[in-house]
């Protein structure tokens, strides 16, 4: 038999306190321990007026934690956020604010945005501020370095493009690339390059490379992610660094139709920076070129890659079986016939021709090459030897066995990002903005992890040793501060 709810007892009046309402176990209350967010107040410093004018203004820390919010449970949107804090009592507690205090309009933060914190670093702060507690607590573990990249759809209308005559970005590492190729050319006895839009030999700075790109015309900031599976559309592109423990290192953020392995340098470099422990990195297939192969080589670290599948046609011999001869600088191609040297070409790749006498009686060259002039041309790259080498780092169990940690680490990272905390799409426009949540929503996934990792190990900070830190004492009265308030004895 059922028993009819009585709802009168809604109508009562209750003292209780919004301390009380917020359960013990709620994830906020860890993350209010985990982190003292005072170091806000140091990181705005001068980006407030020290002049009263009007009407107060909100508290920074208040302020930050309603983004934090946000970011924290995956809310769509600021104004959704702030309905939920309007009648979620452990929302209004994490603020600071009490039970019947009105909450701050939602466009607040965009004002706030828009006038104190644009063209500042505050978030990354925040961002190195949170990552640096955990440091502290000796959470993370460095050792190996997981990178990979993750699209992010922007607020853009795939049909309303148009398109856009660009200049064509310059490798990062073009300079260094140059100077290999004219020093392999000396060795072989060739000439150095002429410059591409002069046959003279006087040095002239070449003109730019123009490409044609499709740009959106809502959010040109924005660049066409097309990849696999995935549906065309305008995106962003977030290269992400992760340890062993899925704390977000760093992160680089670029249009969507800039590849992964153009990113990496940036990134590399601040990971480095900052974590000089790093042995080995781990990277998807997208990585594996002869620059960032030699680039993780020589700064002493060990590159962790999967293996790469030719791009041959079917019934073609693969590249691997044309064998590299290091002492007579030749290639032994499936028939052991000698390819030899021509020449080293401008993307610094060394050109290795055969006889094409020889190519025409051949009875593999239906699986060798279609070239009318039945002559076979295989390429291999001034940095070659890097690839190589990490080629056989593939084959080490060490190594092997870390690659395989990439699905529980930046795959699960990318993964929580996008279903728990909103990072699938945006709903902002430009670079600017974008990187403001990218790296709120990165802060917050470690603060989370940070907050969970404390309470299981017993560091968190318990309310009594808090409220020891703040008493006070005067002549007519005895007032235990809380961080909430204050309760007053007479």
């Amino acid at each position: 038999m059922y028993v009819k709810k009585d709802r009168e007892p809604q109508k009562q009046i209750k003292f209780v306190s919004i301390e009380d309402l917020v359960p013990q176990e709620h994830i906020l209350r860890d993350i209010d321990k985990a982190i003292d967010f005072s170091f806000i107040y140091d990181e705005v410093r001068g980006l407030y007026s020290e002049i009263e004018w009007g009407k107060p203004g909100i508290d920074p820390v208040s302020l930050f934690k309603i983004v934090f919010i946000q970011s924290l449970f995956g809310i769509r949107s600021m104004r959704q956020t702030i309905k939920e804090i309007e009648v979620n009592m452990a929302y209004r507690w994490f603020i600071g604010y009490d039970i019947g205090e009105p909450i701050p309009h939602f466009s607040t933060f965009g004002k706030n945005y828009s006038r104190r914190f644009k063209d500042t670093d505050v978030f990354q702060r925040i961002f190195e501020q949170i990552l640096q507690e955990a440091v502290n607590c000796g959470f993370i573990d460095a050792s190996a370095v997981f990178i990979d990249g993750t699209h992010i759809k922007a607020s853009a209308n795939k049909r309303k493009a148009t398109e856009a005559v660009i200049e064509k970005q310059a490798k990062n590492y073009q300079k260094q690339l140059e100077e290999e190729i004219a020093k392999d050319r000396a060795e072989h006895g060739k000439k150095p390059l002429k410059s591409k839009d002069h046959d003279d030999d006087e040095p002239t700075p070449p003109a730019p490379e123009m490409k044609t790109i499709k740009q959106s015309k809502t959010d040109p900031e924005s660049g066409v992610f097309h990849k696999g599976e995935h549906e065309k559309c305008f995106a962003y592109v977030a290269n992400t660094a992760c340890d062993r423990h899925n704390f977000v290192l760093d992160f680089e953020l670029g249009a969507g139709n800039i590849h992964d392995s153009v990113m990496f340098d940036g990134l590399y470099k601040k990971v480095l920076s900052k974590f000089s422990e790093v042995n080995v990195v781990a990277l998807d297939s997208g990585y594996k070129t002869p620059w960032i192969m030699k680039q993780i080589i020589d700064t002493q670290r060990i590159p962790a890659v999967p293996y790469k599948r030719p791009m041959t046609k079917d019934g073609f011999f693969k590249k691997y079986e044309y064998v590299y001869d290091e002492y007579h600088d030749c290639i032994l191609c499936p028939n052991n016939q000698v390819l030899t040297y021509s020449t080293t070409n401008r993307d610094g790749y060394r050109e290795y021709k055969s006889d094409p006498k020889l190519c025409k009686t051949c009875s593999m060259r239906s699986q060798c090459t279609e070239s009318k002039s039945c002559q076979k041309v295989v390429l291999r790259h001034v940095w070659e030897p890097y690839m190589e080498l990490a080629e056989d780092y593939r084959h080490t169990p060490e190594y092997r066995d870390i690659y395989k940690l990439r699905s529980e680490t930046i795959e699960r990272v990318f993964a929580d990002a996008k279903e728990k905390h909103a990072m699938r799409y945006t709903q902002l426009r430009g670079l600017q903005k974008l990187k403001m949540q990218v790296t709120l929503t990165f802060a917050c996934m470690n603060l989370k992890k940070l907050a969970t990792w404390k309470r299981r190990k017993g560091m968190l900070r318990s309310f009594f040793s808090h409220l020891i830190q703040n008493i006070a004492l005067s002549d007519s009265q005895f007032i235990i501060k809380r961080q909430k308030g204050a309760m007053q004895f007479a």
